[in-house]
């Protein structure tokens, strides 16, 4: 470790399967690893690309606050204005995560408990299903016939075709669908009426990111809860969601600035009667872990950004042979490096 306030390490991580979604086709993601002087707190900021964030602008928003002579806050309620509003809102996710983690392992406790959060449970976490052809997705579904939840990646051509061969070979499994913002009004429309009779736990993100009143017409013909994703990033959104009716928010802390942010979001959605889903970019064990800790305030999870990639550096989060996870508890994070 350098004298540096604080470092950044670059990672490639390689997908196990090839990712296709609505918006393209990738089998690598990149991440990075954000370290507080003397390895004091650590952080993660991933973001895919369609978000059209650029990896040197969180680096020089990471590199500014390296040169800061303001010392590392000690006390929670200062870690909003060490981070600031500037800035990527991945860079300052993983920078207010190692500042959380530094705090919760000088006071020796998990991170769940510092943030006076439930302690979490173990759960399932979906696991998720990259768009392909039907028989390809089904053959995919019937290897993790011991994962009880699948998240399906939907939102081009013959969508009813590769839903409908998934249903056939999982007829056990609780199903999710996320068309990742992929489908019209129109067709937003016409597919809630055709997949009703499969069975849906949900339908993520059916319409653009800004098409949120389209996204509260979505919902008004459907009893499936449409949980949004993408069209929740700040506290207006939440307003305009809870104003359109829509049923649930997928909370991802690397897109809304860290976990300040999303708390507040999250009590805001609650207020609205909005249903929680806890969610992630393909992040490593160090991000999908500090998400972790905030499981015991939702009912849904999808933290599974481990299980799709090979060579995760870290060792935290921990799943069984049915994809319920367990979080180490252990001070901060608790996160370690892999041998």
């Amino acid at each position: 470790m350098s004298d540096a306030k604080l470092t950044w390490q670059k990672f490639t991580l390689k997908l196990r399967n090839p990712f296709r979604l609505s918006y393209g086709v990738s089998e690598t993601r990149q991440a990075f690893w954000v370290r507080l002087a003397d390895d004091a707190g650590w952080g993660e900021g991933t973001i895919p690309p369609y978000y059209g964030v650029k990896d040197e602008d969180m680096i020089a928003y990471w590199a500014e606050k390296a040169q800061s002579d303001r010392s590392f806050p000690d006390d929670v309620e200062e870690i909003p204005d060490w981070v600031g509003t500037d800035g990527p809102a991945p860079a300052r996710c993983a920078l207010e995560l190692a500042l959380y983690d530094r705090i919760a392992k000088q006071r020796g406790m998990p991170l769940y408990a510092l943030l006076d959060l439930p302690k979490p449970v173990p759960m399932a976490t979906s696991f998720t299903i990259a768009i392909d052809s039907p028989d390809a997705m089904a053959e995919m579904a019937r290897k993790i016939a011991d994962y009880p939840i699948i998240k399906v990646k939907l939102g081009s051509d013959d969508d009813e075709a590769r839903l409908g061969a998934i249903r056939e070979a999982r007829p056990d499994a609780l199903i999710r669908v996320d068309a990742n913002a992929g489908w019209s009004l129109e067709e937003s429309l016409r597919h809630v009426e055709r997949l009703a009779p499969l069975a849906l736990e949900m339908i993520e993100q059916p319409t653009a990111r800004d098409a949120i009143e389209e996204m509260g017409e979505v919902q008004h013909h459907t009893d499936i809860p449409i949980v949004a994703d993408e069209s929740v990033q700040t506290m207006e959104d939440i307003e305009r969601l809870g104003a359109a009716g829509v049923k649930g928010i997928n909370l991802k802390l690397m897109k809304v600035g860290g976990l300040t942010n999303g708390l507040k979001l999250l009590k805001r959605a609650e207020a609205f009667g909005m249903r929680i889903m806890l969610g992630q970019m393909v992040e490593t064990s160090l991000g999908t872990t500090a998400m972790g800790h905030l499981t015991g305030l939702a009912e849904w999870v999808d933290l599974d950004g481990p299980l799709l990639i090979s060579n995760d550096p870290f060792e935290g989060i921990q799943y069984d042979q049915n994809a319920t996870f367990t979080i180490p508890d252990a001070p901060g994070i608790g996160v370690t490096l892999r041998n």
